[in-house]
C-alpha cells in the first residue's frame, strides 16, 4: 500500500492517543476513514479534527470484546465503504498493579481489550481484505518485545498480539492470500493510557504514571507517521520510539539474560519513587507543623 488517498482504512481505538492521531493523519492523506472507539465524547473529537481535513468520516460506537459487534461493525463498514483496505487494530487499555494484587476481573479486561479485541477485528475484516488485497495492522507495544512490573496483564496481551499476528502473517504466506500483515510496537508515546489504566489500590511500584509521563519523548502524531510509513514500506516489524528500539535489541543480543537488566532497573526505579514519596511526605509534616506555629 505506497499510498492510502481513496483507500478505506478501518481504525479501532481513534477516540485519543494513537488511534487519534492515525485517523487525523489518514485524513492527510487521502484516505476514507471508519473509525471507532467504546467513548463516544473523544470520537466525535477525532471525527471533526479528520472532517476538518477534508476527509470522508463515519464513526462507530464500538466495543471490541464483544466478538458479535465487531462482527456487526464489519458488515456496516462493507456496507457504507464497500470493504475495508486497511485495518488497524488499535484499542487497548493497561493494569497498574504487581501479580499479587491484580484483581482478576481487570487482569481479564486488559486481555479482553488488548488481546481479544485484536483477534475480533481480524477475524472480522480478514474477508474483506482479502477481496481488496489490503493491509493488517495489529498494534502490540515494547512490552511485547520486553516485559515490565507490575504489568503482567498487559504484557501478556501484548506478547500474544506478537505471536497471533507472526501466526496471521505465516498462514498469508503459506496459503498465498493477497493480504499484508504488520504488527507495531511502540514504546513510551505521549498518551493517556496511563493516566486512565485501572491500578491496585497498594501499589508496590510508585511512581509509574509519573515515570512515563517522562520518558515518554515520542508524540502520539510522530507515532503515527512512523506507522504509516512502515504500512506503505509493507514492514512486518514496525518499532516506534527510540526505548522500542533499546528492548528489541537487547532481547535479541542478551537472550533471556535481559531480564537481569530489567529487573534490576525496576528494582532502582522503585527505591527512588520511595524515597520521593517518603521526601513529599516529610515536607508535607514540615508544611503543617508551620502552620500549626503561626501565631
Amino acid at each position: 500500500m505506497e499510498e492510502f488517498r481513496s483507500k478505506v482504512a478501518v481504525v479501532t481505538g481513534a477516540g485519543s492517543g494513537i488511534g487519534r492521531a492515525l485517523a487525523v493523519e489518514l485524513a492527510a492523506q487521502g484516505a476514507r476513514l471508519a473509525l471507532s472507539d467504546a467513548v463516544p465524547e473523544g470520537l466525535a473529537q477525532t471525527a471533526a479534527s479528520c472532517a476538518e481535513r477534508g476527509a470522508e468520516v463515519r464513526t462507530y460506537r464500538l466495543d471490541v470484546t464483544d466478538r458479535l459487534a465487531v462482527q456487526n461493525h464489519a458488515k456496516e463498514v462493507r456496507a457504507d465503504f464497500g470493504g475495508a483496505d486497511l485495518v488497524i487494530n488499535n484499542a487497548g487499555v493497561t493494569l497498574l498493579a504487581s501479580i499479587t494484587e491484580a484483581d482478576w476481573d481487570d487482569m481479564r479486561w486488559v486481555l479482553d481489550v488488548d488481546f481479544w479485541g485484536v483477534v475480533h477485528g481480524t477475524q472480522a475484516f480478514l474477508p474483506q481484505l482479502v477481496a481488496t488485497r489490503g493491509h493488517l495492522v495489529n498494534i502490540s507495544s515494547m512490552y511485547g518485545l520486553t516485559p515490565a512490573p507490575a504489568q503482567s496483564a498487559y504484557n501478556a496481551a501484548k506478547f500474544a498480539v506478537r505471536g497471533f499476528t507472526e501466526a496471521v502473517l505465516q498462514e498469508m504466506r503459506v496459503g498465498d492470500v493477497p493480504v499484508k500483515v504488520s504488527c507495531v510496537y511502540p514504546g513510551t508515546v505521549r498518551t493517556d493510557i496511563f493516566s486512565n489504566a485501572r491500578a491496585a489500590t497498594g501499589l508496590g511500584y510508585g511512581g509509574i504514571r509519573e515515570r512515563y509521563a517522562r520518558e515518554a519523548t515520542t508524540s502520539a502524531e510522530q507515532a503515527a507517521r512512523i506507522i504509516l510509513r512502515g504500512v506503505r514500506r509493507n514492514r512486518v516489524k514496525i518499532i516506534v520510539g527510540a526505548d522500542a528500539r533499546r528492548a528489541d535489541l537487547l532481547t535479541r543480543l542478551l537472550g533471556t539474560a535481559y531480564l537481569r537488566i530489567t529487573a534490576r532497573r525496576a528494582r532502582t526505579q522503585a527505591s527512588q519513587a520511595r524515597l520521593e514519596a517518603m521526601r513529599a511526605r516529610l515536607a508535607a509534616q514540615r508544611v503543617r507543623t508551620s502552620d500549626h506555629r503561626q501565631p
